[in-house]
């Protein structure tokens, strides 16, 4: 089987985010949304309320498996046997990050490759960052999260 693991915070999950996903799980047997516990961002949502977004907006994709995690990508990736972690790109700024991260999960493990998506057009100005500074006065974030998500963001703030 071949499986893919999409990592990151997903705070929140954004239409760009939900792209890469449904274009990955055309691709790959199955797609592994890794939730990241990240210590350095001060998040919006809990692990458990992004893990339970992001499995409300996926459930029509039956190849999609949402999870958490913390510790190295390669080793939540070993135990998940997946060779492939894809990421989304939107900018040359997200290039020269991920690149970075590509090598260092290439040398932590040589045997997991990194692929990288372009996110469609539609959505590359789209970042979780924006869209919650977008929420938190009250602008309007339709069409940057999916519909599903837009009350939770709003109560949030």
């Amino acid at each position: 089987m071949n499986i893919a693991i999409y990592p990151g915070s997903f705070d929140p999950i954004t239409n760009g985010h939900l792209d890469i996903i449904t274009r990955g799980a055309k691709i790959y047997d199955k797609v592994i949304v890794a939730v990241l516990v990240n210590v350095d961002k001060n998040c919006l949502f809990t692990i458990e309320e992004r893990v339970d977004l992001i499995k409300k907006v996926t459930k029509n994709l039956e190849n999609v498996e949402v999870l958490s995690f913390d510790g190295l990508l390669v080793d939540f990736a070993k135990i998940h046997n997946s060779k492939v972690i894809l990421k989304g790109l939107r900018t040359m700024s997200d290039f020269e990050y991920e690149f970075q991260m590509a090598l260092m999960n290439s040398k932590l493990d040589s045997e997991i490759e990194t692929v990288f998506m372009m996110t469609s057009s539609a959505f590359s100005y789209v970042s979780s960052s924006s869209v919650k500074q977008v929420a938190k006065f009250g602008g309007n974030i339709k069409g940057l999260v999916p519909d599903e998500l837009i009350s939770e963001l709003k109560e949030k703030f």
